[in-house]
C-alpha cells in the first residue's frame, strides 16, 4: 500500500481545473439570472445630496437600480454586520446603508438588468451630487495623528537607555506602500432564488460558514433559508477572509426582485475591498562590537479606516528570532478617509519582518560582519516574549542549507564589487519567520462497502491544495487508494471550518481527518470481530490498522479482514462518521514556521534596471504533507515577494482620496519575464510537540523575508541603501 503523506502528490482537482469544468463564483447557471452592476462614489467622505435613477431605468432591459433610499431592509447593530474576521473594534462597513460616504469607490447603488452589458452601461447613467466633507488619505501627512492601538509584546529591560548606550546603533524608518491582493478570479456571488424563497449563495470566499452567518445577521434569516457554496476560489490570499460587498448586494438584489442574481466586480472595482494597509515601520538596533544586541524596538505607524480599527503584529517578530536583553514594540493607527484594510499574505509579517530584516542588513554592514554571522550571534532558542522553548525550531539548518545551495561563501562582502559584465551583482539574505496556527475543524467520512470514501468538511481550498492533503491523509488513514477517495468542501451545510487563512487549514484539516477515520475504523473493527473465526476478533483499536482495502493487525498483517468482508457480514452499506478535531492548548511552547532567504539581483549600471535572477528559499515547517503543492505554495510567495520588493504599490491621488492605478496595467505585479531560478529546500524537522503528524502549514512563509533579501541584494550591487518600497529605478538613479 502506497503512503501518500509526504509524498509529491498532483492535485486531485487538477483535470477539473485545467479542463474547465470546475466552475467557480461568477459561472454558477441559475433559470432568469439577471446582473447587478456596481455604481462608485466618487468622493472621499461627505453624503449623498442627490441620487438620480430615472434615466437608467428607461434602459431597456434595465429591471431596477437599487439605492440607500429603496432597497430591502438591513440589520442596524455592528454585532450582526461582525463576521469572525472582523477587526477588533469599529463598526462594519454597510454597502446602500445610508447617505454616508466613507471612501471613494464605495458601492452606492446595485444597477439590476437583465445582462451585464446592460447593466454596466446604465450603470453610468446614474447621476449623484454630494455634500462634500473635508477629508484626509495620506499617512505620512498625517502621521502626527498616530495613536497607539496595542501592545501586542511587553517591553523587556530599558530599551532607550540600552540604544543610547550601545557600541553600533542604526535607526531608520521603512516605508511599505498600500498594496492590493490581484486574484486571478474576479470578486463575484451567484445567488440563486427558489420557489420557496430560499437562497444558495456560490461566493468567492475563504469561508463558507462565515459568510453564512453573516448574512443570517445582516438580513435577519434562518440558517435554513440561506447556503453558501464555494467550491473553487482562483486565488484569494486574505482579500477573502471576510464577506465582501458583492455577496451583501447580490443577496440583496435577489431578495428584492425574488429572481436568481449575479454581481460580478470589475478588476478596478477590486480596489474598493481591503488591502494590504501602507506602514512605516521605524527599527532600531542596539548591538557590541561583536554584533550581539544590546536593544531592539520598532514602531509601525499603520493605515486603518474611520469606521473601523484594523492592526496585524508588525512588530515583536525579533522577539522570536535574535536575543536581545532589551526591547519595546509599539504599533499606532492613523484613521483615514480610506476603507478598511484586510489581511493579506503574512499579514503583519510581510511588511514588519522586512523592516528588521532590512535593519539588520545595515546593523552587518556596520558592524562588518558577514549577513549571516550576524544572525547566528543573534540567534534566540527561546520566543522571548514569552520565554518560551519551540516545539521546534531548525532555523540554523535554513542559514546553513540555504548558503550552501545559494553559494555564498563566494560572496565578496564589497558593494559593487560583483559584475556580470555591464551589470552589477548584489547577493542579499534573510530571515523568514511565521506562526504555526491551529484550529478546531469537523470532517465527516462516508465509508461504502464498495470501497469508496467521501470526505466532507466546510473548509474552502483557496488553490492552495487542500482538496489534495485531505485526499491523502484519508487514503493513508482509510487504507486506500487516493482514486478512491473523493472530497467534498466549501458548502456552509457540511463540518464546521473556520475560514481558510493564516496556514492553519493543512494541520487543522488533516487531523480532523485523522480523527475521522479512526471513528470508521473503530466500526469496521467491531464488524470485523464478529465474523466467525475472525484473525481479529478481541482485537483492540489501537492494535490494527486500516490497509490495503482491510483492517489488520498492526504488527502482523496476515491476520486481516478486508472491509467490504467486515460491512457484508455485518449487513452495513455505509459507515459514516463526524468527528470535531480540537487542539489541545499547549502554554509551554511557541510555534512557528522559519525560513532563510538568499537572493541573486543583477542591475544595469547604466539603466539602474533590477533583475532578480536567483532566490533559494530553505524553510523549516515541521512535517511537508505534500512535497509537491508545498514547493509551489513557497515559489508563490517568492514571487509575490519580489513583487513586494520591486513593483507593488497603490498610488493615491491625494488631492481626490482616489486610487489612480486600479488596474493590473499600471499596478505591477510579476509577470514570467521578472521571475528566474527559485530553489525551493524543505529542511527536515520532526516535531512531536506541535501536533500528531508534526504539520506547521506553508500559506504565509514563502513570502516572508524575501522583499529584504532582495532590498539587501540591491544594496550590495549598488551601494544605494533604498528603505522606501517598491525599490524603483527612479530611486536608485537619485
Amino acid at each position: 500500500m502506497n503512503a501518500y503523506v509526504g509524498t509529491p502528490t498532483s492535485r486531485v482537482d487538477g483535470r477539473a481545473k485545467v479542463t474547465g469544468a470546475a466552475k467557480y463564483a461568477g459561472e454558477f447557471p441559475a433559470d432568469g439570472l439577471l446582473h447587478g452592476f456596481v455604481v462608485e462614489a466618487s468622493i472621499p467622505c461627505g453624503r449623498i445630496a442627490r441620487l438620480d435613477t430615472s434615466t437608467a431605468l428607461q434602459v431597456e432591459g434595465v429591471l431596477d437600480v437599487l439605492t440607500h433610499a429603496n432597497r430591502p431592509p438591513l440589520a442596524d447593530k455592528d454585532d450582526s454586520w461582525k463576521d469572525e474576521v472582523a477587526p477588533e473594534e469599529g463598526s462594519p462597513f454597510r454597502p446602500l446603508y445610508d447617505d454616508t460616504i466613507k471612501f471613494n469607490g464605495q458601492p452606492i447603488a446595485l444597477v439590476v438588468a437583465e445582462d451585464w452589458e446592460t447593466a454596466k452601461f446604465a450603470a453610468t447613467l446614474v447621476r449623484v451630487e454630494y455634500e462634500q466633507h473635508g477629508f484626509a488619505t495620506d499617512l505620512e501627512g498625517e502621521r502626527s495623528n498616530a495613536a497607539e492601538k496595542d501592545k501586542p509584546h511587553k517591553p523587556r529591560g530599558d530599551a532607550v537607555a540600552a540604544l543610547a548606550g550601545a557600541y553600533v546603533r542604526h535607526e531608520a524608518d521603512y516605508v511599505i506602500p498600500t498594496e492590493h491582493h490581484n486574484p486571478m478570479e474576479l470578486y463575484a456571488t451567484t445567488a440563486v432564488w427558489d420557489s420557496n424563497g430560499k437562497l444558495t449563495i456560490y461566493d468567492k470566499t475563504q469561508g463558507v460558514q462565515n459568510v453564512h452567518k453573516f448574512l443570517c445577521g445582516v438580513f435577519d434569516k434562518k440558517p435554513d433559508d440561506i447556503r453558501v457554496v464555494s467550491p473553487y476560489v482562483g486565488g484569494a490570499f486574505g482579500s477573502g477572509l471576510r464577506p465582501q460587498y458583492q455577496v451583501v448586494l447580490a443577496t440583496l438584489g435577489a431578495l428584492a426582485l425574488k429572481r436568481s442574481i449575479r454581481v460580478v466586480l470589475t478588476r478596478q472595482q477590486m480596489y474598493g475591498l481591503g488591502y494590504r494597509p501602507m506602514t512605516i515601520e521605524r527599527v532600531a538596533l542596539g548591538a557590541k562590537s561583536d554584533g550581539t544586541l544590546d536593544a531592539v524596538t520598532h514602531e509601525a505607524i499603520a493605515v486603518t479606516s474611520r469606521y473601523e480599527d484594523f492592526a496585524r503584529n508588525d512588530t515583536g517578530w525579533a522577539e522570536q528570532l535574535y536575543k536581545s536583553p532589551n526591547s519595546r514594540f509599539a504599533h499606532k493607527l492613523v484613521h483615514l478617509d480610506v476603507s478598511t484594510p484586510c489581511d493579506m499574505r503574512a499579514p503583519g509579517a510581510a511588511s514588519g519582518v522586512c523592516a528588521l530584516e532590512c535593519a539588520m542588513d545595515e546593523l552587518a554592514v556596520a558592524l562588518k560582519l558577514d549577513p549571516v554571522e550576524l544572525r547566528l550571534k543573534c540567534y534566540s532558542d527561546r520566543d522571548q516574549s514569552e520565554n518560551l522553548p519551540y516545539t521546534s525550531k531548525q532555523l540554523r539548518e535554513c542559514y546553513a542549507r540555504g548558503a550552501d545551495a545559494f553559494g555564498w561563501s563566494r560572496r565578496n562582502p564589497v558593494p559593487r564589487s560583483m559584475r556580470d559584465g555591464k551589470e552589477l551583482v548584489g547577493w542579499g539574505m534573510a530571515t523568514g519567520v511565521w506562526e504555526a496556527l491551529q484550529m478546531p475543524v469537523a470532517v465527516r467520512i462516508a465509508l461504502t462497502s464498495n470501497g469508496h470514501a467521501e470526505v466532507s468538511c466546510a473548509a474552502s481550498d483557496i488553490g492552495t491544495g487542500t482538496y489534495t492533503i485531505v485526499a491523502q491523509v484519508a487514503a493513508d488513514a482509510l487504507g486506500l487508494p487516493i482514486e478512491n477517495i473523493s472530497v467534498r468542501l466549501a458548502d456552509s451545510t457540511l463540518p464546521q471550518a473556520p475560514v481558510e487563512g493564516g496556514s492553519w487549514m493543512a494541520a487543522s484539516s488533516a487531523h480532523a481527518v485523522l480523527v475521522a477515520a479512526e471513528e470508521v475504523r473503530k466500526e469496521v473493527l467491531g464488524l470485523a470481530g464478529k465474523i466467525p473465526g475472525s484473525p481479529l476478533a478481541g482485537a483492540e483499536l489501537v492494535d490494527t490498522v486500516l490497509t490495503d482495502g482491510s483492517i489488520a493487525n498492526a504488527s502482523d498483517n496476515s491476520r486481516a479482514v478486508s472491509i467490504a468482508d467486515a460491512m457484508r457480514h455485518g449487513g452495513v452499506e455505509r459507515i459514516e462518521k463526524e468527528k470535531l478535531n480540537q487542539f489541545g492548548e499547549d502554554k509551554k511552547h511557541a510555534r512557528n514556521t522559519h525560513s532563510a532567504v538568499f537572493a541573486e539581483v543583477k542591475v544595469d549600471e547604466e539603466l539602474d534596471v533590477i533583475r532578480v535572477t536567483r532566490v533559494v528559499s530553505a524553510v523549516a515547517a515541521g512535517r511537508i504533507l505534500n512535497t509537491k503543492t508545498g514547493r509551489s505554495q513557497i515559489m508563490g510567495g517568492v514571487v509575490w515577494g519580489i513583487g513586494m520588493a520591486l513593483q507593488e504599490e497603490t498610488v493615491m491621488d491625494h488631492r481626490f482620496g482616489r486610487i489612480m492605478n486600479a488596474n493590473i496595467a499600471e499596478y505591477h505585479i510579476p509577470v514570467n519575464a521578472d521571475v528566474h531560478d527559485i530553489d525551493v529546500i524543505f529542511v527536515d524537522e520532526p516535531d512531536a510537540h506541535i501536533n500528531a503528524l508534526g504539520i506547521k502549514g506553508l500559506g504565509e512563509i514563502g513570502i516572508v523575508g524575501v522583499p529584504a533579501a532582495i532590498a539587501n541584494a540591491v544594496y550590495h550591487a549598488t551601494g544605494k541603501r533604498i528603505r522606501r518600497f517598491p525599490i524603483t529605478l527612479d530611486k536608485l538613479l537619485d
